[in-house]
């Protein structure tokens, strides 16, 4: 019997290898995109096609209004940084860090796992080329496995739900030799916090920053489209 699992797809180069790496340990994906008002909202589009890529059956859009709370350069007016050093990524909480994002995204993914009867719950989280966001720690993936098992009528009832981060511990460059040979075309996907109206990448914030490195590294060419 195959089994179920919740995917959260945003359409970026992470998520979208944790769709592939899903898949390929025998999981019929249930991919949920969060449209929450980010400024790279062309990601949603491209997560809709990777979904489609991929033969995934039941794709959802959740919308969530956070740009009522803002406090980010993704959900406000403000600046996104650009041409940082490497070592300035690394040190430091960013201004693109949305509050609680990857809390609010994987409790919406962990209602849905109750609704379609998956007990497994993916997320494209990486805490080596991280940017510096505490919700992207292995601290905090079971932090959240242990609130699933008391917030839920499953984990009560006696199920079990596991947060797979399979990235946690991957540079950037690891994810995309594992993506390319699970047959990940990466033209598909988008990272850029501050396109063009066009959708283009701007090749200065630090997530295309952070991709580019991980293409050079990866000996792979980058399909990225830059303004």
């Amino acid at each position: 019997m195959t089994r179920r699992a919740v995917v959260l797809l945003s359409g970026g180069l992470d998520s979208t290898t944790c769709l592939a790496m899903a898949k390929a340990a025998g999981f019929e994906p249930v991919c949920l995109c969060v449209s929450y008002g980010q400024r790279h909202a062309v990601e949603i589009e491209r997560a809709r096609a990777v979904a489609q890529a991929f033969g995934v059956a039941d794709f959802r859009v959740v919308t969530l209004g956070l740009r009522a709370i803002g406090g980010s350069a993704l959900t406000a007016d403000l600046e996104v940084p650009k041409d940082r050093p490497e070592g300035e990524m690394s040190h430091g909480i960013p201004s693109t860090y949305v509050p609680a994002r990857n809390t609010l995204m994987l409790a919406l993914a962990l209602g849905l796992a109750e609704v379609v009867g998956a007990q497994d719950l993916y997320i494209g989280v990486n805490a080596v080329d991280y940017s510096g966001y505490p919700d992207c720690r292995p601290e905090f993936i079971r932090g959240f496995e242990q609130l699933a098992g008391l917030a839920t009528r499953a984990g009560v009832e006696g199920g079990k739900f596991t947060v797979r981060a399979p990235l946690s511990g991957m540079s950037k460059a690891d994810i995309i030799r594992a993506g390319m040979a699970l047959g990940v075309d990466y033209g598909m996907t988008h990272s850029c916090y501050d396109p063009s109206p066009e959708g283009l990448a701007c090749r200065r914030c630090d997530s295309c920053q952070l991709r580019a490195k991980g293409f050079r590294e990866a000996g792979v060419a980058d399909p990225t489209r830059y303004v």
